[in-house]
């Protein structure tokens, strides 16, 4: 036997069997954390889930398994209802992606303990006994008066001819003009429901914030994440929709929160 092949033979074993145990282990060495592998994406109102189309190829493309929940904006009760079967759906924890309304749904649903973390997209962020859209008198509205009265159903919809400056002024007017054609109107009850949980409380959130959102003004947005302690990223020149104008930081953002929020 020649001696001299006995031990670099023995190290390939010893590399060959580490391999085999990573890969049955799902490459994960004991004690180590599972990645967090479930993104669900959740709209506000005037828009659906198609706009976040843009972040989900990106992460799909990192191998997240990305769910688009298409809820109603019919009421508080109705599109928390939602989330949760979205949630029921999955295997294993997941981060919740709010934008706009869609920060006070998932501010509601996140009590769930499959949900280890909570990102907000130029979004509400609301306490327990706070209604699902805060506004304070103090701070100027920007909108312009684009958002209109209430109809005979209830329901609030987005001046067509004002949504391209208020809405998405970092889109092209094409992109306006079929998203103003196709919005989804908000429920007054939706937004006048109050918030009965609070997790951003004792769970990590992030938040990103177009500085030059006009649907919902930056200063209560740096209000509302500064007092989640949310970690916060701002997109320089990003209208409310910078989910759609900017899909890489915003895909970043979550990407972060996916990595980290189980360590």
């Amino acid at each position: 036997m020649n001696r001299r092949r006995l031990v670099p033979d023995f190290a390939v074993l010893v590399s060959t069997l580490a391999v085999i145990i990573l890969v049955f282990s799902g490459g994960r060495l004991s004690g180590q954390a599972p990645a967090v592998k479930n993104i669900l994406l959740i709209h506000g109102t005037f828009a659906d889930g198609s706009g976040w189309e843009g972040v989900y190829k990106i992460l799909t493309a990192k191998g997240y398994h990305v769910t688009v929940v298409q809820n109603p904006c019919s009421s508080l009760e109705e599109d928390v209802a939602a989330v949760r079967r979205a949630i029921d759906r999955e295997q294993g924890p997941c981060i919740l992606v709010g934008h706009s309304y869609g920060g006070s749904v998932i501010t509601e649903a996140g009590s769930d303990n499959r949900v280890v973390g909570l990102v907000y997209v130029d979004a509400f962020v609301p306490d327990s006994g706070e209604t699902a859209a805060i506004s304070d008198p103090s701070i100027p509205d920007l909108t312009a008066g684009a958002i209109l009265a209430p109809d005979a159903a209830g329901l609030i919809y987005m001046d067509k001819a004002k949504f391209h400056a208020c809405f998405c002024a970092d889109l092209s007017a094409g992109q306006s003009d079929f998203m103003s054609s196709s919005q989804i109107p908000g429920a007054v009850r939706a937004f006048t429901a109050p918030i009965t949980h609070a997790p951003w409380k004792s769970k990590p959130c992030w938040g990103v914030l177009g500085t030059e959102d006009k649907a919902i003004n930056p200063v209560l947005l740096r209000r509302l994440y500064q007092r989640s302690n949310a970690k916060v990223t701002e997109i320089n020149g990003a209208s409310h929709v910078s989910f759609i104008s900017h899909p890489r930081e915003v895909a970043a953002v979550i990407d972060i929160a996916a990595t980290s929020s189980l360590k």
